[in-house]
């Protein structure tokens, strides 16, 4: 090997020489030998090799590791790119095509990651050689989804970001596509459960069924629209999530779905009970119902809040034990002998306005539920010491009155 390589390097007409290390290549190739070929490796970036002929070899050299087999392939591929680290100014193309190369192999074995670090690897401002932005665009977006799929949310969205500022000057439709539902990803994950569902919306929306060489089918836009359905119903109760679930439940093609009657309950602002919302965290993904600070999962606080709401339609005054149990608060988070009064006065214009009368401020996560939806304007009402109860209705039924609003005795 060492001999055929010093001869090669005697030659001094390049189109021989060049010719005489393609034989070796393919040699080196073909012996299935790693230390072969990290041997060539160090030959072309040596000073025996001018950089016009290194360059050339290591760029076939590059393309054709790709047909190594996975364990060979990813040693040699390696060991090729620590070597031309210090040199990699001079050898970018050889860099990225092997990069290329083996984030395919990490992909084709689901290592999300490793292949999404492989490509992130890639020197995309590079100037010493052109790159247009829709190349850009297109390894931002595929590395943001690799990133994904192993729920990484944080490095796919640092991703996205660089992808937003290239997207608005795309014309490749099929690329778009990929970038909107990566976004709708991230904010999911994110929790931002109301912008996502907008999102997912939009892309369940789309008309055409062909787009570019994709084939967009039914089942996709249907997963698309079953999305936007349940970051709504795991959305922030309130105005907002109001809307968007009176959009969807508008939406004839909704009816056909599995989550439809967890939808139908949650819009009609039906209490829902335990076997409703168990059944519709089969349907959740890991971080939809993943654990928060407080102890509650993502989905028990969307339900919380969502039976919360639903109570002040329906009751006047609800004991403690019973307004647990539709907020389906663990015993151990309250404090059983206190009791809670819930007050609605009794007309038809403020049945959303809530008094809370909290003995003593038990019954803390109900309470702390309740004044963070009353602070963010999600649900009208205020939260008061039993002392103070009489005189708070009392002033909300002379604002009414002085409103010109009739007050049933």
């Amino acid at each position: 090997m060492d001999s055929a390589l010093a001869s090669a390097a005697a030659i001094g007409d390049q189109r021989q020489k060049i010719e005489q290390y393609r034989h070796i290549l393919s040699t080196v190739l073909s012996s299935n030998d790693a230390s072969q070929s990290t041997k060539f490796i160090d030959h072309m970036l040596s000073d025996d090799v001018p950089l016009v002929v290194s360059r050339q070899l290591l760029q076939t050299f590059a393309v054709e590791i790709g047909n190594l087999e996975g364990e060979l392939q990813k040693e040699i591929a390696h060991y090729a790119l620590q070597q031309i680290q210090p040199r990699v100014v001079s050898f970018e193309e050889q860099a990225l095509t092997i990069r290329e190369k083996l984030a395919e192999l990490y992909e084709s074995e689901e290592q999300w990651s490793k292949a999404a670090q492989m490509l992130s690897g890639i020197d995309l401002d590079s100037g010493m050689r052109g790159i247009d932005d829709a190349y850009k665009l297109s390894k931002c977006v595929q590395i943001a989804r690799l990133y994904l799929e192993d729920d990484d949310a944080v490095n796919a969205e640092a991703f996205i970001n660089k992808a937003s500022f290239m997207v608005s000057n795309s014309r490749d439709e099929v690329l778009n596509l990929q970038y909107k539902l990566c976004y709708a990803r991230i904010l999911d994950m994110k929790r931002k459960f109301l912008e996502a569902a907008l999102r997912y919306y939009d892309i369940s929306q789309i008309e055409k069924r062909q787009i570019g060489d994709e084939e967009i089918d039914e089942a996709a836009l249907e997963q698309a629209l079953s999305a936007a359905v349940t970051c709504t119903i795991l959305a922030g109760a309130g105005p907002r999530r109001s809307r968007v679930l009176a959009t969807l439940y508008k939406d004839e093609r909704v009816s056909k779905l599995k989550i439809y009657p967890i939808l139908q309950k949650v819009y009609l602002e039906r209490i829902l009970r335990k076997p409703e919302i168990d059944a519709f965290a089969e349907e959740l993904k890991p971080h939809q119902k993943a654990f928060l600070p407080d102890k509650f999962t993502v989905l028990d606080r969307a339900m919380i809040e969502h039976n919360l709401l639903s109570a002040s339609k329906l009751y006047t005054n609800i004991s403690f034990d019973e307004l647990g149990t539709l907020l389906a608060i663990p015993p151990h988070k309250v404090c059983p002998w206190h009791t809670v009064h819930l007050f609605i006065p009794p007309c038809r214009f403020i049945l959303s306005h809530v008094v809370l009368a909290v003995e003593l401020g038990v019954c803390k996560q109900a309470e702390k539920i309740a004044s963070r939806m009353i602070f963010e304007d999600r649900m009208r009402g205020s939260i008061d010491q039993i002392v103070g109860v009489c005189q708070a209705l009392n002033d909300i039924l002379d604002g009414m009155a002085k409103k010109g609003y009739q007050i049933p005795v």
